[in-house]
Protein backbone atom coordinates (compact mmCIF):
# COMPACT_ATOMS: atom_id res chain seq x y z
CA UNK A 1 0.00 0.00 0.00
CA UNK A 2 1.78 3.16 -1.00
CA UNK A 3 1.91 6.05 1.64
CA UNK A 4 -1.14 8.19 0.26
CA UNK A 5 -3.19 5.14 0.41
CA UNK A 6 -2.60 4.76 4.10
CA UNK A 7 -3.02 7.86 4.81
CA UNK A 8 -6.21 7.73 2.73
CA UNK A 9 -7.58 4.69 4.52
CA UNK A 10 -6.42 6.20 8.02
CA UNK A 11 -8.66 9.26 7.30
CA UNK A 12 -11.30 7.52 6.35
CA UNK A 13 -11.49 5.02 9.70
CA UNK A 14 -11.10 8.39 11.88
CA UNK A 15 -14.05 9.98 9.89
CA UNK A 16 -15.97 6.90 10.59
CA UNK A 17 -14.62 6.63 14.22
CA UNK A 18 -15.32 10.27 14.74
CA UNK A 19 -19.39 9.50 12.98
CA UNK A 20 -19.59 6.77 15.22
CA UNK A 21 -18.72 8.80 19.06
CA UNK A 22 -20.69 11.63 17.43
CA UNK A 23 -23.82 9.47 16.97
CA UNK A 24 -23.75 7.70 20.28
CA UNK A 25 -23.37 11.31 21.56
CA UNK A 26 -26.35 11.89 19.90
CA UNK A 27 -28.41 8.72 20.80
CA UNK A 28 -26.94 9.59 24.58
CA UNK A 29 -28.21 13.08 24.45
CA UNK A 30 -31.73 11.61 22.92
CA UNK A 31 -32.27 8.97 25.80
CA UNK A 32 -31.09 11.40 28.41
CA UNK A 33 -33.81 13.98 27.31
CA UNK A 34 -36.40 11.36 27.37
CA UNK A 35 -35.81 10.15 30.83
CA UNK A 36 -35.84 13.44 31.74
CA UNK A 37 -39.32 14.20 30.23
CA UNK A 38 -40.57 10.81 32.21
CA UNK A 39 -39.04 12.40 35.45
CA UNK A 40 -41.18 15.60 34.79
CA UNK A 41 -44.02 13.34 34.68
CA UNK A 42 -43.34 11.62 37.51
CA UNK A 43 -42.57 15.11 39.14
CA UNK A 44 -45.83 16.43 38.06
CA UNK A 45 -43.76 19.67 37.06
CA UNK A 46 -46.64 20.23 34.29
CA UNK A 47 -49.78 20.42 36.67
CA UNK A 48 -48.39 23.58 38.52
CA UNK A 49 -45.90 25.17 35.94
CA UNK A 50 -48.75 25.28 32.97
CA UNK A 51 -52.41 27.40 33.40
CA UNK A 52 -55.07 27.52 30.84
CA UNK A 53 -54.43 29.26 27.44
CA UNK A 54 -50.44 29.59 27.80
CA UNK A 55 -47.77 26.79 26.75
CA UNK A 56 -46.69 23.56 28.96
CA UNK A 57 -44.28 24.82 31.37
CA UNK A 58 -44.25 28.56 31.36
CA UNK A 59 -46.18 28.76 34.51
CA UNK A 60 -48.65 31.40 35.66
CA UNK A 61 -50.69 28.89 37.11
CA UNK A 62 -52.80 30.35 40.80
CA UNK A 63 -51.62 28.19 43.59
CA UNK A 64 -54.23 29.18 46.81
CA UNK A 65 -52.46 29.18 49.89
CA UNK A 66 -52.83 30.25 53.78
CA UNK A 67 -50.52 32.87 53.02
CA UNK A 68 -52.45 33.87 49.57
CA UNK A 69 -51.68 33.30 46.42
CA UNK A 70 -48.69 32.08 44.97
CA UNK A 71 -48.31 31.92 41.25
CA UNK A 72 -46.07 29.47 39.44
CA UNK A 73 -42.95 30.46 37.49
CA UNK A 74 -41.96 29.61 34.21
CA UNK A 75 -39.78 26.70 33.36
CA UNK A 76 -38.99 26.94 30.13
CA UNK A 77 -35.36 27.51 28.64
CA UNK A 78 -36.59 31.10 27.52
CA UNK A 79 -33.62 33.18 28.47
CA UNK A 80 -35.58 36.73 29.69
CA UNK A 81 -38.30 35.22 31.19
CA UNK A 82 -37.76 31.31 31.85
CA UNK A 83 -34.74 29.49 33.25
CA UNK A 84 -32.27 29.46 30.09
CA UNK A 85 -29.90 30.92 31.63
CA UNK A 86 -29.55 28.78 34.60
CA UNK A 87 -26.62 26.20 34.87
CA UNK A 88 -26.70 22.77 36.12
CA UNK A 89 -25.92 23.69 39.83
CA UNK A 90 -27.97 26.46 39.83
CA UNK A 91 -31.00 24.25 38.10
CA UNK A 92 -30.59 21.84 40.99
CA UNK A 93 -30.12 24.39 44.07
CA UNK A 94 -33.69 25.86 42.97
CA UNK A 95 -35.06 22.32 42.80
CA UNK A 96 -33.76 20.54 45.53
CA UNK A 97 -33.04 23.82 47.85
CA UNK A 98 -35.78 26.24 46.92
CA UNK A 99 -32.96 28.79 45.88
CA UNK A 100 -32.34 30.75 43.07
CA UNK A 101 -29.24 32.08 41.03
CA UNK A 102 -29.64 35.38 42.38
CA UNK A 103 -29.73 34.42 46.54
CA UNK A 104 -33.47 34.61 46.50
CA UNK A 105 -35.83 31.64 47.93
CA UNK A 106 -38.72 30.06 46.38
CA UNK A 107 -41.85 29.20 49.20
CA UNK A 108 -42.63 25.78 49.42
CA UNK A 109 -45.68 25.78 47.31
CA UNK A 110 -42.46 24.08 45.13
CA UNK A 111 -42.09 21.21 47.11
CA UNK A 112 -38.27 21.47 47.33
CA UNK A 113 -38.35 19.76 50.90
CA UNK A 114 -39.14 16.64 48.95
CA UNK A 115 -37.42 17.40 45.83
CA UNK A 116 -34.04 17.72 47.98
CA UNK A 117 -33.93 13.62 48.08
CA UNK A 118 -33.60 13.66 43.90
CA UNK A 119 -30.46 11.58 42.95
CA UNK A 120 -27.43 13.78 40.71
CA UNK A 121 -28.35 11.60 37.61
CA UNK A 122 -32.28 12.47 37.65
CA UNK A 123 -31.34 16.07 38.15
CA UNK A 124 -28.99 15.80 35.22
CA UNK A 125 -31.78 13.93 33.19
CA UNK A 126 -34.45 16.70 34.00
CA UNK A 127 -32.37 19.77 32.94
CA UNK A 128 -30.88 18.46 30.09
CA UNK A 129 -34.85 17.98 29.14
CA UNK A 130 -35.94 21.30 30.99
CA UNK A 131 -32.99 23.23 28.37
CA UNK A 132 -33.17 21.10 25.04
CA UNK A 133 -36.69 19.05 25.16
CA UNK A 134 -38.61 21.73 26.12
CA UNK A 135 -39.90 24.84 23.38
CA UNK A 136 -39.24 28.32 25.11
CA UNK A 137 -41.70 30.67 26.21
CA UNK A 138 -41.56 34.38 26.34
CA UNK A 139 -45.03 33.94 28.87
CA UNK A 140 -44.78 36.28 31.81
CA UNK A 141 -46.78 34.88 34.63
CA UNK A 142 -48.28 37.25 37.33
CA UNK A 143 -45.69 37.85 40.29
CA UNK A 144 -46.28 36.32 43.38
CA UNK A 145 -47.18 39.66 45.58
CA UNK A 146 -48.06 38.09 48.85
CA UNK A 147 -49.01 40.73 52.15
CA UNK A 148 -45.93 41.44 54.50
CA UNK A 149 -44.46 39.32 56.50
CA UNK A 150 -44.59 36.75 54.12
CA UNK A 151 -43.57 38.82 51.73
CA UNK A 152 -39.87 39.28 52.87
CA UNK A 153 -38.53 35.77 51.11
CA UNK A 154 -35.15 36.01 53.05
CA UNK A 155 -37.27 34.84 55.75
CA UNK A 156 -37.55 31.17 54.05
CA UNK A 157 -33.77 31.13 54.48
CA UNK A 158 -34.41 30.11 58.29
CA UNK A 159 -37.56 28.47 57.60
CA UNK A 160 -35.34 25.97 55.12
CA UNK A 161 -32.71 25.66 58.25
CA UNK A 162 -35.38 24.19 60.67
CA UNK A 163 -37.94 22.09 58.34
CA UNK A 164 -35.71 21.05 55.20
CA UNK A 165 -33.01 18.17 55.09
CA UNK A 166 -29.84 18.50 52.57
CA UNK A 167 -29.69 14.61 52.78
CA UNK A 168 -29.96 12.11 49.88
CA UNK A 169 -32.55 9.88 49.47
CA UNK A 170 -31.78 6.68 52.20
CA UNK A 171 -32.61 3.25 51.28
CA UNK A 172 -34.65 1.02 53.73
CA UNK A 173 -32.23 -1.22 55.31
CA UNK A 174 -32.75 -5.19 54.77
CA UNK A 175 -35.95 -3.98 52.09
CA UNK A 176 -36.34 -4.85 48.81
CA UNK A 177 -34.63 -3.36 45.66
CA UNK A 178 -38.42 -3.23 44.73
CA UNK A 179 -39.67 -0.96 48.07
CA UNK A 180 -36.47 0.98 47.76
CA UNK A 181 -37.23 1.98 44.10
CA UNK A 182 -40.57 2.72 45.28
CA UNK A 183 -39.62 4.85 48.62
CA UNK A 184 -37.39 7.29 46.11
CA UNK A 185 -40.35 7.47 43.77
CA UNK A 186 -42.25 8.63 47.13
CA UNK A 187 -40.44 10.71 49.20
CA UNK A 188 -38.40 12.16 46.33
CA UNK A 189 -39.78 13.01 42.87
CA UNK A 190 -43.65 11.83 43.26
CA UNK A 191 -43.53 14.38 46.47
CA UNK A 192 -46.75 12.45 47.83
CA UNK A 193 -45.56 13.74 51.26
CA UNK A 194 -46.59 17.22 50.56
CA UNK A 195 -50.30 16.58 50.68
CA UNK A 196 -50.33 13.42 52.59
CA UNK A 197 -48.12 14.24 55.62
CA UNK A 198 -49.63 16.64 58.33
CA UNK A 199 -48.48 19.89 58.92
CA UNK A 200 -46.83 21.83 61.61
CA UNK A 201 -47.53 25.50 63.08
CA UNK A 202 -45.04 26.61 60.68
CA UNK A 203 -47.13 24.76 57.63
CA UNK A 204 -44.05 22.25 57.27
CA UNK A 205 -44.60 18.85 56.80
CA UNK A 206 -44.14 16.93 59.60
CA UNK A 207 -41.95 14.39 58.20
CA UNK A 208 -39.81 13.89 54.65
CA UNK A 209 -39.17 10.18 54.86
CA UNK A 210 -40.41 7.08 56.20
CA UNK A 211 -38.26 6.97 59.32
CA UNK A 212 -41.56 9.35 61.07
CA UNK A 213 -44.89 7.54 61.70
CA UNK A 214 -46.03 11.20 60.74
CA UNK A 215 -44.89 10.29 57.07
CA UNK A 216 -47.77 9.71 55.02
CA UNK A 217 -50.10 9.56 58.14
CA UNK A 218 -53.05 12.16 55.98
CA UNK A 219 -53.43 15.79 56.01
CA UNK A 220 -55.43 18.59 54.22
CA UNK A 221 -55.41 20.41 51.78
CA UNK A 222 -57.93 23.49 50.63
CA UNK A 223 -60.54 22.38 53.14
CA UNK A 224 -60.18 18.51 51.77
CA UNK A 225 -59.19 15.70 54.33
CA UNK A 226 -56.29 13.74 52.49
CA UNK A 227 -56.33 10.38 53.54
CA UNK A 228 -53.34 8.64 54.98
CA UNK A 229 -50.96 6.28 52.86
CA UNK A 230 -50.61 3.94 55.83
CA UNK A 231 -54.12 3.27 56.07
CA UNK A 232 -54.72 1.36 52.57
CA UNK A 233 -54.58 -2.06 54.40
CA UNK A 234 -57.49 -3.12 52.38
CA UNK A 235 -56.15 -2.42 49.05
CA UNK A 236 -54.05 -4.84 47.49
CA UNK A 237 -50.91 -3.91 45.26
CA UNK A 238 -52.53 -4.15 42.05
CA UNK A 239 -55.35 -2.10 43.08
CA UNK A 240 -53.04 0.40 44.03
CA UNK A 241 -51.64 0.20 40.55
CA UNK A 242 -54.74 0.17 39.06
CA UNK A 243 -55.83 3.94 40.99
CA UNK A 244 -52.63 5.36 40.32
CA UNK A 245 -52.55 4.66 36.46
CA UNK A 246 -56.33 5.04 35.80
CA UNK A 247 -57.99 6.64 38.64
CA UNK A 248 -60.19 4.38 39.69
CA UNK A 249 -60.23 0.67 40.92
CA UNK A 250 -62.89 -1.48 42.24
CA UNK A 251 -63.36 0.44 45.55
CA UNK A 252 -62.56 4.05 44.76
CA UNK A 253 -62.12 6.69 41.76
CA UNK A 254 -60.31 9.68 42.12
CA UNK A 255 -61.14 13.63 43.46
CA UNK A 256 -60.63 16.73 44.30
CA UNK A 257 -56.37 17.50 43.19
CA UNK A 258 -55.61 13.72 43.21
CA UNK A 259 -57.20 13.98 39.42
CA UNK A 260 -54.95 16.27 37.96
CA UNK A 261 -51.99 14.04 39.81
CA UNK A 262 -53.39 10.92 38.16
CA UNK A 263 -54.18 12.57 34.47
CA UNK A 264 -50.66 14.55 34.55
CA UNK A 265 -48.29 12.02 36.37
CA UNK A 266 -48.99 8.96 37.47
CA UNK A 267 -50.71 7.54 34.47
CA UNK A 268 -47.63 7.90 32.31
CA UNK A 269 -45.47 5.77 34.97
CA UNK A 270 -43.94 2.22 34.05
CA UNK A 271 -45.77 -0.39 35.62
CA UNK A 272 -42.78 -1.47 36.90
CA UNK A 273 -42.71 1.81 39.16
CA UNK A 274 -46.06 1.79 39.77
CA UNK A 275 -45.28 -1.44 40.78
CA UNK A 276 -42.67 -0.44 43.67
CA UNK A 277 -44.62 2.35 44.42
CA UNK A 278 -47.41 -0.34 45.84
CA UNK A 279 -44.74 -2.45 47.67
CA UNK A 280 -43.66 0.54 49.46
CA UNK A 281 -47.16 1.59 50.26
CA UNK A 282 -47.82 -2.18 51.46
CA UNK A 283 -44.93 -2.10 53.35
CA UNK A 284 -44.99 0.91 55.58
CA UNK A 285 -48.24 -0.74 56.93
CA UNK A 286 -50.02 1.60 59.79
CA UNK A 287 -53.59 2.39 60.78
CA UNK A 288 -56.20 0.09 59.89
CA UNK A 289 -58.70 1.39 57.38
CA UNK A 290 -61.06 4.36 58.69
CA UNK A 291 -63.92 1.94 59.25
CA UNK A 292 -63.96 -1.85 58.99
CA UNK A 293 -66.73 -3.63 56.63
CA UNK A 294 -69.66 -5.06 58.82
CA UNK A 295 -71.45 -7.14 56.44
CA UNK A 296 -74.23 -6.76 59.20
CA UNK A 297 -74.52 -3.28 58.83
CA UNK A 298 -74.19 -3.06 54.95
CA UNK A 299 -77.01 -5.53 55.20
CA UNK A 300 -79.71 -3.91 57.12
CA UNK A 301 -79.26 -0.55 55.29
CA UNK A 302 -79.04 -2.06 51.80
CA UNK A 303 -82.59 -4.01 53.32
CA UNK A 304 -84.11 -1.00 54.16
CA UNK A 305 -83.57 0.96 50.85
CA UNK A 306 -84.64 -1.63 48.76
CA UNK A 307 -87.61 -1.40 50.63
CA UNK A 308 -88.30 1.68 50.53
CA UNK A 309 -90.31 2.23 53.70
CA UNK A 310 -90.56 4.04 56.51
CA UNK A 311 -87.06 6.08 55.40
CA UNK A 312 -85.69 9.28 56.63
CA UNK A 313 -85.44 12.13 54.76
CA UNK A 314 -81.66 11.65 53.75
CA UNK A 315 -82.23 8.15 52.69
CA UNK A 316 -85.19 8.83 50.24
CA UNK A 317 -82.86 11.67 49.25
CA UNK A 318 -79.91 8.82 48.32
CA UNK A 319 -82.62 6.63 46.44
CA UNK A 320 -82.94 9.91 44.54
CA UNK A 321 -80.09 10.89 43.34
CA UNK A 322 -77.51 8.23 44.13
CA UNK A 323 -78.74 4.59 43.85
CA UNK A 324 -78.67 3.93 40.41
CA UNK A 325 -75.07 4.30 40.31
CA UNK A 326 -73.94 3.27 44.12
CA UNK A 327 -76.65 1.32 44.52
CA UNK A 328 -78.98 0.39 47.41
CA UNK A 329 -75.50 -1.85 48.76
CA UNK A 330 -73.25 1.56 48.72
CA UNK A 331 -71.05 -0.97 46.89
CA UNK A 332 -71.01 0.88 43.55
CA UNK A 333 -69.76 -0.50 40.31
CA UNK A 334 -66.02 -2.01 40.19
CA UNK A 335 -63.83 0.67 37.97
CA UNK A 336 -66.91 2.90 37.00
CA UNK A 337 -68.95 4.15 40.35
CA UNK A 338 -66.75 4.14 43.48
CA UNK A 339 -67.99 2.59 46.86
CA UNK A 340 -69.68 4.72 49.27
CA UNK A 341 -69.20 1.81 52.11
CA UNK A 342 -65.70 2.19 54.01
CA UNK A 343 -64.84 5.24 51.23
CA UNK A 344 -62.22 7.04 53.04
CA UNK A 345 -63.77 11.06 51.49
CA UNK A 346 -67.01 9.51 53.12
CA UNK A 347 -66.12 8.83 56.68
CA UNK A 348 -63.04 11.83 56.72
CA UNK A 349 -63.24 13.79 59.98
CA UNK A 350 -64.22 16.78 58.02
CA UNK A 351 -66.91 16.40 55.35
CA UNK A 352 -65.85 18.98 53.08
CA UNK A 353 -64.74 17.29 50.56
CA UNK A 354 -68.06 15.35 50.74
CA UNK A 355 -70.07 17.51 50.56
CA UNK A 356 -67.65 19.55 47.60
CA UNK A 357 -68.37 16.50 45.21
CA UNK A 358 -72.17 16.17 46.07
CA UNK A 359 -72.76 19.99 45.05
CA UNK A 360 -70.54 19.91 42.34
CA UNK A 361 -69.63 16.11 40.82
CA UNK A 362 -66.84 14.74 40.04
CA UNK A 363 -65.39 13.31 36.67
CA UNK A 364 -62.63 10.62 36.24
CA UNK A 365 -59.48 11.69 34.35
CA UNK A 366 -59.39 10.33 30.55
CA UNK A 367 -56.40 7.89 30.81
CA UNK A 368 -53.93 5.90 28.41
CA UNK A 369 -55.73 2.60 29.91
CA UNK A 370 -58.76 3.79 30.85
CA UNK A 371 -59.71 6.41 28.02
CA UNK A 372 -63.58 7.09 29.55
CA UNK A 373 -64.56 10.46 31.33
CA UNK A 374 -66.60 8.91 33.60
CA UNK A 375 -68.85 11.91 35.39
CA UNK A 376 -71.14 12.13 38.26
CA UNK A 377 -73.28 15.51 38.19
CA UNK A 378 -73.07 18.14 40.87
CA UNK A 379 -76.74 18.95 42.79
CA UNK A 380 -76.04 22.30 43.96
CA UNK A 381 -78.48 23.16 41.92
CA UNK A 382 -81.63 21.06 42.54
CA UNK A 383 -80.31 20.26 46.51
CA UNK A 384 -80.67 22.77 49.12
CA UNK A 385 -78.35 23.00 52.12
CA UNK A 386 -80.42 21.20 54.69
CA UNK A 387 -81.12 18.91 52.41
CA UNK A 388 -77.55 17.97 51.18
CA UNK A 389 -76.68 17.75 55.00
CA UNK A 390 -79.12 15.23 55.40
CA UNK A 391 -78.38 13.17 52.48
CA UNK A 392 -74.58 13.63 53.61
CA UNK A 393 -75.40 12.56 57.19
CA UNK A 394 -77.23 9.24 56.04
CA UNK A 395 -74.07 8.39 53.63
CA UNK A 396 -72.07 8.74 56.73
CA UNK A 397 -73.94 6.77 58.57
CA UNK A 398 -75.16 4.16 56.60
CA UNK A 399 -73.66 0.54 55.66
CA UNK A 400 -70.48 0.13 57.62
CA UNK A 401 -69.63 3.59 57.95
CA UNK A 402 -70.13 5.51 61.41
CA UNK A 403 -68.93 9.49 60.78
CA UNK A 404 -70.60 12.81 62.15
CA UNK A 405 -73.73 13.88 60.69
CA UNK A 406 -73.17 17.23 58.88
CA UNK A 407 -74.94 20.48 59.30
CA UNK A 408 -76.43 23.15 56.87
CA UNK A 409 -73.72 25.53 57.94
CA UNK A 410 -71.19 23.27 56.90
CA UNK A 411 -72.90 22.87 53.58
CA UNK A 412 -73.21 26.52 52.89
CA UNK A 413 -69.48 27.20 53.91
CA UNK A 414 -68.43 24.86 51.20
CA UNK A 415 -71.47 25.92 48.48
CA UNK A 416 -70.04 29.61 49.15
CA UNK A 417 -66.19 28.80 48.21
CA UNK A 418 -67.39 27.12 44.93
CA UNK A 419 -67.07 28.77 41.27
CA UNK A 420 -70.25 31.16 40.60
CA UNK A 421 -72.08 29.59 38.00
CA UNK A 422 -72.32 31.99 34.95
Amino acid sequence: MTFKRLLLANGIFLALGLASQAQAADNNQDQLIKQGAYLARMGDCTACHTSQGHPDFAGGLAIKSDLGTIYSTNITPDKQKGIGNYTEQQFADAVRKGVKPDGSYLYPAMPYPDYAQISDADIHALYTYFMQGVPASQYQPPATDLSFPFSQRWGMRFWNMVFTSDKPFQPIGGASEQVNRGAYIVESLGHCSSCHTPRGFAMNEKALNSSSSDFLAGGALNGWDVPSLRGIARWSPQEIVDYLQTGRNDKAGVAGEMTSVVEHSTSYMTDSDLQAVAAYLKFLGGNPPLQAYDQQKNQATTDKLTAATNLTQGETLYLNNCDACHFANGLGAPRAFPQLDQASIVNAKDPQGLIHIILQGAQLPSTAKAPSKLAMPGFAHRLSDDEVAKLATFVRQGWSNNASAVTADQVKKVRDSLPKQQ
